[in-house]
């Protein structure tokens, strides 16, 4: 069972995002603080990891242990050298129709990333998006297509690239082939029927759950931060949710992570608007203890 008692792990940002467990360390993004850190499971120890004024999102690590993040403005994947330099790891500028967004690495370096697909802050109609794969060399190819949203994404053990569509009320499986590219495209979960309004505060009305950011545990089942519901669900492949967990604010990512990969970190504000978040510092981290410890592998 979840504990549903929450503990403060930090506190003072602006917006927090793309939580990872990566060797004992909790690692995330401030958007609008413009930098990734890493802290230790308390919270202690906290470092900056980088400064990324085209605003962080999603971080990943190649093979040899280097730290990819998402730019998302300029719509790059930066990565940090062995030495601590940021220098450009993709430019997918030419391909991505909105913001870049959240970013799952593969064993092998390869990047799997998403888009906003329209401009979310001045509100302008909805439109699909597309995930893009990035290769080790930084070559671009569009993996797929007619996303609404594709958001948090994790690689399952057995070969499986799960993303969330946060404006379309589900989740969607993809098998990964030998070559990297996606295959045998399937609803892993709906929530509800994709919503009929293209814009922003008429969708949300439809959306039973937008999932945002999530994790893998190690029996399958996926925690996803529903950004409109302010709460954690865990849900199981076919749409089962087996359980909830309620926050005091609204929840936009999770990772499993700690000693013993039973503590569920989530990122936590007010809101996700930029104006608002960028002139505040009232995101936090928050932490719940659950049943079911953590999935091998990149999450």
């Amino acid at each position: 069972m979840t504990d549903s008692s929450s503990h403060l792990v930090l506190e003072g940002f602006a917006f927090l995002e793309a939580p990872r467990w990566h060797r004992e360390r909790l690692w995330f993004s401030d958007f609008y603080g413009h930098r990734v850190y890493s802290a230790l499971e308390n919270g202690s120890d906290l470092r900056v990891e980088a400064e990324v004024p085209g605003q962080p999102s999603g971080l990943g690590w190649l093979p040899d242990g280097r730290l990819l993040v998402v730019s998302m403005r300029d719509r790059q994947i930066l990565r940090r050298e062995h030495s601590g330099e940021l220098v450009t790891h993709a430019d997918l500028s030419d391909y991505a129709a909105g913001h870049l967004n959240d970013m799952v690495v593969d064993r092998h370096g390869r990047a799997y990333v998403g888009n906003f697909g329209f401009d979310l802050m001045a509100r302008t109609p909805l439109e699909p998006a597309s995930i893009h794969r990035v290769d080790p060399d930084g070559s671009v190819t569009e993996a797929a297509g007619e996303l609404w949203f594709p958001n948090g994404a994790v690689l399952t053990p057995d070969g499986v690239l799960v993303v969330n569509e946060t404006f379309g009320n589900r989740v969607t499986a993809f098998d990964v082939a030998p070559d990297g590219s996606l295959v045998n495209r399937r609803l892993w979960a709906e929530f509800a029927p994709l919503p009929t309004s293209r814009w922003l505060a008429e969708m949300t009305a439809q959306t039973v759950v937008a999932p945002d950011g999530s994790c893998l545990d190690a029996q399958g089942g996926l925690w996803i931060a529903d950004a409109v519901g302010a709460r954690l669900l865990r849900v199981v492949e076919g749409g089962e949710v087996t359980d909830e967990v309620r926050t005091e604010s609204n929840v936009y990512a999770c990772a499993l992570g700690g000693v013993d990969g039973r503590t569920l970190f989530a990122c936590v504000a007010p809101d996700f608007f930029e104006k608002a978040r960028s002139e505040a510092r009232e995101a936090s981290m928050v932490a719940f203890t659950v049943a079911v410890p953590a999935a091998e592998g990149p999450s």
